[in-house]
């Protein structure tokens, strides 16, 4: 009986071991995502569906930028980082907050995207995301944009995680196509030896309540981060140093309306303004009620 117990004694600890191995793994894989990039925004229309035989595809995106992506919080179940764009001549150079990730350790709380600026919560069992990360997205105001869960995978010399998720329309689109409101994004992020690279095979959609979505044309995206010193990104670095006070109490009060584990629906517009206009004229010393209340007025 002493012998049985000590192996199972023994299994549990050699499994407990390569649980937290394959953990520091995942975290390192992620925190691998941080640091100063030379970015590649490519994405192109593949096959479209549509009957309309006047149906013009979307032109292909080519762009290119300088990103610094900031560690804000980490922890062993728990990591945000912040992008931040780097644009305009050299010598005097404008840096603009772009998307936010968080990612979550057996996350259980989801908010899903459906349709028209609504992210309905989800409680998960605990046996459905064992293992996994949420990558949860963030738009440039750090109101949620969309999320997906899954495992990281370490085999061959390659670390990479994959998930699908519904989304909004890219930026890139959503001032140009009435066509379709939902993309279904296949988001990969692999880690390389020069940076990392978000590769995505997506579907544009017509979502109508009660009624099955159409796929309207698919699109290749494939975006590389290619790590360069992290002096180039200076200008990124000194405008967080001023402004992350002020942004740390806009993601305050995202979590708290997080945790109510209640439906989220937004206003396009307020008084004819988007919430990230009102939040990016804001002063770095902002107190949390003016915060709060640009935000809550979006909310339905």
């Amino acid at each position: 009986m002493k012998i049985y117990c000590l192996k199972f004694l023994l299994i549990i600890m050699s499994y407990n071991a390569f649980a937290q191995t394959k953990k520091d793994k995942d975290l390192a894989s992620i925190k691998a995502m941080c640091g100063c990039f030379e970015v590649s925004f490519n994405f192109a229309e593949t096959f479209s569906y549509s009957k309309d035989s006047t149906y013009q595809a979307s032109k292909n995106k080519y762009d290119k930028a300088l990103e610094w992506v900031q560690l804000v919080d980490s922890n062993e179940d728990f990591v945000s980082m912040q992008h931040l764009l780097i644009v305009g001549d050299v010598l005097n150079p404008y840096v603009i907050k772009h998307w936010r990730q968080d990612w979550m350790y057996e996350n259980t709380d989801s908010f899903p995207y459906t349709i028209d600026n609504t992210w309905p919560y989800k409680s998960n069992d605990p046996s459905e995301v064992t293992g996994q990360w949420t990558q949860r997205v963030f738009q440039v105001d750090d109101s949620p944009r969309y999320e997906g869960s899954a495992t990281w995978v370490h085999v061959d010399g390659r670390s990479f995680w994959s998930s699908t998720a519904d989304a909004p329309l890219p930026r890139r689109e959503i001032t140009k196509r009435q066509d379709y409101n939902v993309t279904l994004r296949r988001n990969h992020h692999e880690i390389l030896n020069w940076g990392w690279s978000h590769d995505q095979d997506n579907d544009k959609l017509i979502r109508e309540v009660n009624k099955k979505d159409i796929v309207l044309a698919q699109e290749k995206g494939y975006n590389t981060y290619k790590k360069v010193e992290n002096e180039r990104c200076i200008a990124a670095q000194v405008f967080w140093k001023d402004n992350k006070e002020m942004w740390a109490l806009v993601r305050k009060h995202w979590n708290t309306i997080f945790s109510m584990r209640q439906n989220i629906q937004l206003k396009n517009k307020v008084e004819g303004k988007r919430l990230y206009q009102y939040l990016f004229a804001l002063e770095s010393d902002t107190k949390s009620e003016e915060i709060n209340a640009i935000i809550n007025s979006f909310l339905f």
